[in-house]
């Protein structure tokens, strides 16, 4: 479920919006990285089996779920959609603010922050290790709460669409859309690996719980954006970005004492084991 789409028109969109960003950088002398593009490729590669896998456990875990629920809304009433929508969003939302600050889920979600460069064709790095990450559980609630997993589904589908747009330093500041959406300006702020601008701006179409939660920030003149991961050296091996941080999670639990002791390396914020 927290995959791109791979359908005929969607991968036409997206060659020819990665060509013409290329283009755009070029242009304007920003420059491209060949090496980091056929990196991203190698990632996206690998979570093509990844995404089978994954879809296929989470639809029997979300389909269970679904028939547990005490209502059903039904997928032909626009109300469910509009309200689903909300609820996916602010379930979003916190997935991806605890993709951050927990352990266990960093070690899936920094493949996508692992760029150095901010560009469309990065947005497509994501990790291999969704479901051992257990961020799916987000999603729970909303279908025990009767929206039916088809409806999440899509909706998440429209979320990870949207935001591939987000990843390019081609579009500027947006005027009233920036207190509303998520916006370029806003996606390329969390994207930074500075210390002010570290875990901000977690919306996913919209920006609205990030107002809500004061994990809202905006660029500032004197901190100019840097991307990257803040404390790991780059590297062009796509499989060693899917993986580093799972060795590294797997050592610190193996080493620590105790079951208290296992159970923080799972869970407290990468920063405290130098993430």
């Amino acid at each position: 479920m927290m995959e791109l789409s791979r359908s005929p028109a969607w991968l036409v969109t997206v060659a020819v919006m990665v060509l013409a960003e290329r283009a755009w950088r070029l242009h304007a002398r920003r420059g491209y990285d060949g090496r980091a593009a056929l990196t991203t490729l190698g990632l996206v590669a690998g979570n093509i089996p990844a995404a089978v896998i994954n879809g296929a456990i989470l639809g029997g875990v979300f389909t269970a779920a679904a028939a547990l629920a005490p209502v059903h809304w039904p997928v032909r009433d626009w109300r469910t959609w509009a309200i689903g929508f909300v609820l996916v969003e602010f379930a979003y939302y916190w997935f991806h603010r605890a993709s951050h600050r927990v352990r266990l889920m960093w070690a899936t979600h920094s493949v996508h922050h692992s760029a150095e460069q901010m560009t469309l064709l990065a947005s497509l790095r994501l990790g291999w290790t969704n479901f051992l990450s257990l961020g799916w559980a987000f999603y729970l609630p909303v279908i025990l709460l009767g929206f039916p997993p088809v409806v999440v589904a899509a909706l998440l589908a429209f979320d990870l669409h949207y935001q591939f747009f987000l990843h390019t330093e081609a579009v500027g500041r947006l005027g009233p859309l920036e207190w509303v959406l998520n916006t370029p300006a806003h996606h390329r702020l969390h994207h930074a690996s500075n210390d002010p601008y570290l875990d901000r701006n977690y919306g996913g179409v919209l920006i609205v719980f990030d107002r809500l939660f004061g994990t809202l920030a905006v660029e500032r003149a004197d901190e100019p954006l840097r991307y990257g991961l803040a404390h790991r050296a780059p590297t062009a091996n796509p499989v060693r970005i899917a993986l580093r941080e799972w060795g590294g999670l797997l050592r610190d639990v193996r080493h620590a004492k105790g079951l208290r002791g296992k159970i923080e390396a799972l869970i407290l914020p990468p920063s405290a084991f130098g993430g």
